[in-house]
């Protein structure tokens, strides 16, 4: 029986493309990277096939995560959390008071401003958004690099959640795994 040319050539065409795929998984499995957020990455395709998804390579060992979130945006593991970029002349501000519509608030920050968890005004134009890996316990995040950030961390070393219109900051702020100062 002879084998036509392009039956070999399909033949060992398939066998190539089954050892790329194999050598593609064994090394996304000895790296680490998921499609999480929070998971290491080097490329921003670590985090996602579909472009969904971005690797804040300024993290240690990569961070994925999406860019521009809001507070019902996030997958599942994530939450929306932002931080304020720069620094400022801040005025201080009550973030359990702030904006109420009742007869105890407060309205120290202007139109165009926020007011932090630590109590601080800054400017809305300072803000971005990261969904970060949610966390109850350090063990939870990448360690030794990463920290589970807590409220009081929060007000520490900065970021928080970002929260659904009308609601307010409590204690119970969720816990997310961000780097560690």
């Amino acid at each position: 029986m002879t084998t036509r040319p392009w039956f070999r050539y399909l033949r060992s065409a398939s066998l190539v493309a089954a050892a790329l795929v194999a050598t593609s998984a064994t090394a996304t499995a000895l790296t680490g990277c998921g499609n999480e957020i929070g998971d290491s990455c080097f490329l921003s395709s670590d985090c996602s096939p579909t472009g969904d998804r971005t690797c804040d390579v300024t993290q240690p060992e990569g961070y994925c995560t999406v860019l521009g979130c809001d507070y019902d945006t996030c997958p599942d593991e994530a939450v929306c959390v932002r931080f304020f970029v720069g620094s400022f002349a801040n005025k201080p501000c009550d973030p359990a008071t702030e904006d109420l519509d009742a007869s105890s608030a407060t309205d120290d920050c202007s139109v165009d401003e926020r007011c932090t968890l630590a109590g601080e005004c800054v400017p809305a134009y300072a803000e971005i958004r990261y969904c970060m890996r949610k966390c109850s316990q350090q063990d939870d995040c990448r360690t030794p690099d990463y920290e589970c950030r807590t409220q009081d961390l929060m007000i520490e070393h900065g970021g928080e959640p970002v929260l659904a219109p009308g609601e307010r900051a409590t204690s119970a702020q969720q816990a997310f795994c961000a780097v560690a100062p």
